[in-house]
């Protein structure tokens, strides 16, 4: 049987939540609809492969519905969830030992800009800064991508990866400059 997506955006937030906490599958379905294509999008940032994207959001997921009942309502919904996601990944990511081995998609690379390095010229090409992004020692690359692309704070990546925030400035920082480095070598 078909279901009938159409008006997914409608849904209450309060409802859709309390059906997926009392597993109604329905709903669960409509609230995985509703979410999946964006925090798919947050996955590929991390992954290798769409295979491994698909991994990372079904974990993410998983750990979602599992935790749904901790949501307080407080806040974007979305951005809870995009949360969520983002542990479970970086989870996944330190069982492994690779925190740094996910290329960048263009689609989301955009957000990081030549201007954001000091660079005077902005006609950097996007490929040119993701390659630099992905040769970026392990912390500091992971650290750039969550604060440049996933807009969290020092503290709250702090909380995710485990270092302390002067640790998350510093790596930042350092990530900048490796990449600011990379482009004035590259255009020098």
């Amino acid at each position: 049987m078909k279901r009938n997506y159409e008006n997914i955006d409608l849904l209450d937030e309060r409802l859709l939540i309390e059906k997926c906490i009392e597993d109604n599958r329905l709903y669960q379905e409509a609230f995985y609809k509703k979410f999946a294509p964006k925090m798919y999008a947050v996955c590929k940032n991390y992954a290798d492969s769409r295979d491994e994207a698909m991994d990372f959001l079904q974990d993410g997921f998983v750990s979602v519905f599992n935790n749904l009942h901790k949501y307080r309502f407080e806040g974007s919904l979305e951005g809870w969830i995009r949360r969520v996601i983002i542990y479970r990944t970086i989870e996944a990511l330190r069982k492994k030992k690779r925190y740094n081995k996910a290329l960048l998609e263009v689609d989301t690379v955009e957000i990081i800009q030549p201007e954001d390095f000091e660079i005077e010229d902005t006609s950097t090409p996007v490929e040119k800064i993701r390659a630099l992004v992905n040769t970026l020692p392990e912390k500091a690359g992971l650290i750039l991508k969550l604060y440049a692309i996933e807009g969290l704070s020092h503290a709250e990546i702090a909380e995710v990866t485990g270092v302390s925030v002067g640790t998350s400035k510093s790596q930042l920082n350092r990530a900048r400059k490796l990449i600011k480095e990379g482009l004035l070598k590259s255009n020098g």
